[in-house]
């Protein structure tokens, strides 16, 4: 018995591993703030912020851990960030943007959370899949294992001289990655202006992510009282409009879950987060 309990859980890492992006809790936002969303010039660079925090683009909680960081070229190469930094309250690094056009820039984290008796006790563990079916007894009774993914980007452009950042998206960062929710714009996503239109379409697991629940935040509420909560809803296509109100930052979000039932393959959870500069028309 202990044997194929071992072997369950053996299995549950596996599947995990193999389908896992990221974890954060949605207590708190995380997000990727550039210093600018469009920048030109011969030495174009940016500098981007990471954390999480309840009040949102404040450093209130805590550094976000750039576990799979990654930045995409408009011709969908990569490029390595420089200068990373990590204090207590915000990570940071640079990315140069030598091509022309826009640049996708994502970090993922991965965990596994499982609950479990063992003795009649109540025990809880998180760690990653591969630790877990080496960590948890085998004599665990009533396992219930939730697997985490998480995905949090923003997106910066290099306009080039006679070119604008505004033009359609259809640089090859834009392509998808196929694990776990995420952003597809289908209307460029920088040069944005107060009054503007965007257009996205949520995948999951590279496929049309229908009928899921979108939330879009403008930041600053620490200089005003009203939330300014825009909620929308992907249509059967995985897409979703908004017409941005008023300039300033934007945090999108979306998650999904699917509860596993008892003794089969874990609940899985999934979440993705994006950060947008709309600026004064």
């Amino acid at each position: 018995m202990k044997t194929l309990h071992r072997m369950n859980l053996a299995l549950l890492a596996a599947v995990a591993s193999a389908t896992l992006l990221p974890g954060a809790a949605q207590a708190h936002r995380t997000w990727l703030v550039p210093s600018a969303t469009v920048v030109s010039g011969r030495d174009a660079a940016v500098t981007v912020d990471a954390a999480v925090s309840e009040d949102l683009f404040e450093y209130d909680t805590n550094a976000l851990a750039l576990d799979k960081l990654s930045v995409v070229a408009p011709d969908g190469s990569l490029v390595a960030p420089e200068n990373l930094s990590t204090a207590r309250r915000r990570s940071s690094f640079d990315v140069k943007l030598a091509q022309p056009g826009t640049y996708r820039i994502v970090n993922s984290s991965e965990s596994v959370f499982a609950n479990y008796k063992l003795n009649g006790e109540p025990k809880r563990w998180r760690g990653t899949a591969e630790a877990m079916a080496k960590e948890i007894p085998a004599d665990a009774k009533e396992l219930q294992v939730t697997r985490m993914q998480s995905r949090v980007e923003t997106w910066v452009s290099n306009e080039a001289k006679g070119e604008k950042a505004d033009k359609p998206a259809t640089d090859k960062a834009f392509a998808p990655q196929g694990s776990g929710l995420e952003f597809i714009p289908l209307t460029a996503p920088t040069d944005l202006s107060a009054g503007d239109s965007s257009s996205f379409r949520v995948l999951l697991d590279g496929k049309p992510a229908a009928n899921l629940d979108v939330t879009i935040l403008r930041g600053g509420n620490r200089y005003r009282y009203k939330l300014g909560e825009i909620a929308l809803k992907t249509d059967a296509q995985g897409q979703f409009s908004v017409k941005w109100p008023e300039a300033g930052r934007y945090w999108i979000g979306v998650s999904h879950s699917v509860r596993a039932a008892e003794g089969t393959l874990p609940t899985r959870r999934v979440n993705a987060s994006a950060t947008v500069e709309v600026l004064p028309q």
